[in-house]
Formats: structure tokens, C-alpha cells, sequence
């Protein structure tokens, strides 16, 4: 994920959240978000085939406090600044397993700590340290959404 530029031309693959913040980078490119994405999206082959149905508009973002937005915030732009150190790196080579600069790596540390505070996730809890119960608790929270949206229409 990164932001664009207003002059560039997006595909059928490509998904845009128009005037997202530094706040919704951060969630989005989060492990919370992947481990969602790798739940709940479809594959063509082994490739995941991201959808703004299934995986975007039925993902449980957290209620943050206004300092772990602000924390999250913070996180997401140290990913950009670590990107930004390695001008001629393509995302293969800043994200290949073997190549991915220790800069960029703790900056998705830590926006992943911040993530995992605004759901209240705490370090050494099973949502923390699990991707299947990080989900189970998404999972969780994504039925909570769905019930009171149906409280809402009867």
C-alpha cells in the first residue's frame, strides 16, 4: 500500500481509498489488516485477490483513543520515512523476505504494536502473539458489527 499521486491511473487490481490519512495507512498495512486479508480474501493460484467487498468494507476497524490514533499516525509515516531511505528499491526488494531494510522492518514493528493497542490487544494475549486468535477476535468484532446493523433495520 502507499499513497498516490492525483495524475496516477489505477486498474481493475489496484483499489483506492480516496483522502486517506496517515491514520488508515497505518491500520491498513498493520499485521491485524493482513492476517484479515489472508482470512477472508479470495486467491487466484496461491496470488491473494484483494476485494473492497469482502476484505475492505467488512474489515472491524478499532475505536481508537485520540493518542493511539495519534501513535498509529505516527507509526505509518516512519514507514514512509524508512521507504524513503531506499529511493531505487522497488517493494520486491524493500519487502523480499532476504532483502527488507532492518529500517523498514522495525517501522512495521511498531506500527503493528500501535495497531494492536487500538484494539486493545495486549502485548503476551493470545490476539498478540496468534494470528488465528487476532482473527478469532476480528471475527468477534465483525459479528458485533453484523448484529447491530440488524437491530438497526428491524
Amino acid at each position: 500500500m502507499d499513497f498516490m499521486t492525483p495524475d496516477t491511473v489505477v486498474g481493475n487490481k489496484i483499489f483506492v481509498v480516496e483522502n486517506a490519512s496517515l491514520y488508515e495507512f497505518g491500520v491498513l498495512t498493520s499485521n491485524v489488516h493482513m492476517a484479515w486479508m489472508r482470512t477472508v480474501t479470495g486467491r487466484l493460484k496461491s496470488d491473494y485477490s484483494y476485494s473492497n467487498t469482502i476484505v475492505y468494507n467488512n474489515f472491524p476497524w478499532p475505536a481508537p483513543t485520540d493518542e493511539q490514533r495519534l501513535k498509529i499516525e505516527q507509526t505509518a509515516q516512519a514507514i514512509l520515512d524508512a521507504r524513503a531511505l531506499f529511493p531505487d528499491s522497488s517493494f520486491a526488494d524493500l519487502y523480499g523476505p532476504l532483502t527488507m531494510p532492518p529500517e523498514l522492518l522495525k517501522a512495521h514493528r511498531g506500527n503493528d504494536k500501535a495497531v494492536m493497542a487500538a484494539y486493545g490487544f495486549k502485548k503476551g494475549s493470545p490476539e498478540y502473539s496468534f494470528e488465528s486468535a487476532c482473527v478469532a477476535a476480528l471475527m468477534r468484532m465483525y459479528q458485533e458489527l453484523v448484529a447491530e446493523k440488524d437491530k438497526e433495520s428491524k
